[in-house]
């Protein structure tokens, strides 16, 4: 349970700043782009995720939720990764502030990974499997409708 509830802490303190990036960009709710005068976090962000996470955990189908979880995130670290590779080829002139060890060879090989185990997980678990791209896939009007709305920025 220490375990579960220290990752869980990390998961929201740093995930909270995805939906505050977001939302201070124009992309999300304004709310959630407020900082905490004293504490300088972005407390409405963590709230916010925190509720979420408190909603999903009591639906009661935590097999479920940890599939939707694990499919999706490395979903997002194979485009991640795979997005270093593709940058490196297509900027050239940006600046690199760090070495990827080993590339290109060890993010190839990650990515590969990556795609393995979202297609195992797809097979084993199809019906979770499809309903996190579903959830994920429903964020995506949102996505278009606030980025449309967003003012430019630099």
């Amino acid at each position: 349970m220490i375990s579960i509830f220290a990752a869980l802490n990390g998961s929201i303190l740093s995930g909270s700043r995805v939906p505050y990036a977001a939302a201070r960009d124009g992309l999300f709710f304004r709310g959630i782009a407020r900082v905490h005068p004293r504490y300088h976090t972005p407390s409405i962000s963590i709230l916010a995720l925190s509720g979420w996470a408190a909603l999903l955990v009591f639906s009661g189908q935590y097999d479920e939720l940890f599939t939707y979880v694990i499919f999706a995130s490395w979903i997002l670290y194979g485009m991640t990764t795979a997005a270093v590779i593709v940058l490196r080829k297509k900027r050239p002139d940006l600046p690199r502030p760090y070495k990827t060890l080993g590339y290109p060879y060890i993010p190839a090989i990650f990515v590969l990974v990556a795609c393995a185990l979202v297609l195992s997980t797809l097979f084993d678990s199809p019906a979770a499997s499809l309903k996190g791209i579903v959830l994920i896939l429903l964020g995506l009007p949102f996505y278009f409708y606030w980025k449309k709305s967003a003012p430019e920025y630099k």
